[in-house]
């Protein structure tokens, strides 16, 4: 009879390197929930910065020297807000009190039209049994925490704003910084990289406004139109949730209908069909004309980011959720990466080759100069190749 094998012991060993990695991994990892609304701060600057510098750009090749330019339009975009934020706020404020206060009159009228038919009569008798939270004196605790909140949002959002004015006026010392600390080799790729961030998140930004102002005035003109109360608050609600891809138009579209419904079933119904049609003509029309090929993100991907971003951050998140997942993959491009999937084509090949004629370009023009000029170089030999990419025919 043979004995039982002793058992074995199983040994896990971490380098000094492997430990040394994983402390500046945690150390980093503290820094940044430590630090997240600094982090927020910084990429809401790079937002505003990359958002207003094509404006900027264009005022200097009408011979305005930069900081003039920059504080021409930091100018008018503060009197913008405020004449819009004068205009608006009353009347919006003014509109949510009166449908807060009239909402159980709205409820009560909304569900009476339900009952009289055989499908939504279930969900007449939902409205008419909801409650809310006792208010009482718990509504002055709620008020100030909110007041808290937003008074922090803007004391955040005010520093965002100095510090993209900041950065924008720093732009060529910040830019020769960056480029210092990273390789000559890598310059060529770095100066694609930026600008295509910049192309990406400018077109984002811009076609986001464009796109609720569009459907703000839209909703306003149609509620007025159809004689439907608080039309302004309504539209300002309907443009805010127009942010979100996809599930904005349901939410821009369903209080809309709910409080043309308390007015008429056929009002609800003309704000209806209207609303869709224009939602309709948003997605076909408007939306690729004004991103153009910037995103370039299948729907697949948008579906997915909007839901991952939402999950993790909310609706910041889902603000942020296209313009990163476009950054990852215009940096999976820039960078030929090598998917495991993919297979190395003819075109990729002459990519590469000409990448390689670029760095020698820019090795050759920046022998001896310092990183601020460098800096230029790279960023002019992008320009040069963006613009190529564009128009084939026109050589520089």
């Amino acid at each position: 009879m043979t004995g039982e094998a002793a058992p074995r012991a199983i040994r896990f060993e971490l380098s000094a390197a492997s430990l040394l990695r994983l402390a500046v991994f945690l150390i980093a990892a503290w820094l940044v929930i430590r630090l997240w609304p600094v982090i927020l701060v910084f990429i809401v600057a790079l937002l505003i910065m990359e958002t207003l510098n094509p404006a900027v750009a264009w005022l200097e090749l009408r011979k305005v020297r930069r900081g003039l330019g920059i504080a021409i339009l930091f100018s008018g975009v503060f009197l913008g807000a405020i004449l819009l934020l004068t205009l608006t706020i009353p009347s919006v404020v003014a509109q949510a009190a009166a449908l807060f206060e009239r909402e159980p009159v709205l409820r009560a009228g909304l569900a009476d039209r339900l009952s009289h038919y055989h499908l939504s009569a279930p969900f007449a008798e939902w409205l008419r049994g909801l409650r809310y939270g006792a208010p009482g004196n718990t509504m002055g605790a709620t008020a100030f925490a909110y007041s808290l909140r937003l008074f922090e949002i803007a004391a955040y959002g005010l520093s965002a704003i100095f510090l993209a004015l900041y950065m924008m006026i720093d732009r060529d010392r910040l830019r020769g910084g960056l480029y210092a600390l990273v390789p000559r080799t890598h310059h060529i790729r770095l100066s694609r990289i930026m600008l295509n961030l910049e192309t990406i998140i400018g077109a984002y930004i811009r076609g986001q406004l464009v796109t609720c102002l569009l459907i703000g005035a839209f909703t306003f003109i149609l509620l007025t139109a159809c004689g439907v109360e608080n039309a302004m608050a309504l539209a300002v609600f309907a443009a805010v949730a127009d942010v979100l891809p996809y599930i904005g138009a349901i939410l821009s579209i369903v209080p809309a209908v709910l409080a043309a419904l308390a007015h008429s079933p056929t009002t609800a119904v003309i704000v209806l069909l209207a609303m869709l049609a224009y939602e309709e003509f948003e997605s076909r029309v408007l939306v690729p004309g004004i991103y153009g090929k910037a995103l370039r993100l299948p729907s697949s991907v948008v579906f997915f980011s909007l839901m991952v971003g939402g999950t993790l951050m909310g609706i910041l998140g889902a603000l942020l959720a296209l313009p990163v997942a476009a950054t990852i993959m215009m940096l999976i491009e820039e960078l030929r990466v090598d998917l495991p999937g993919e297979r190395e084509l003819v075109a990729d090949v002459a990519l590469r080759a000409r990448d390689d004629l670029q760095e020698e370009e820019y090795e050759r023009r920046t022998e001896g100069v310092a990183a601020l000029e460098a800096a230029a170089i790279a960023v002019e030999i992008s320009v040069d190749r963006r613009n190529q990419d564009l128009h084939p025919g026109i050589t520089p």
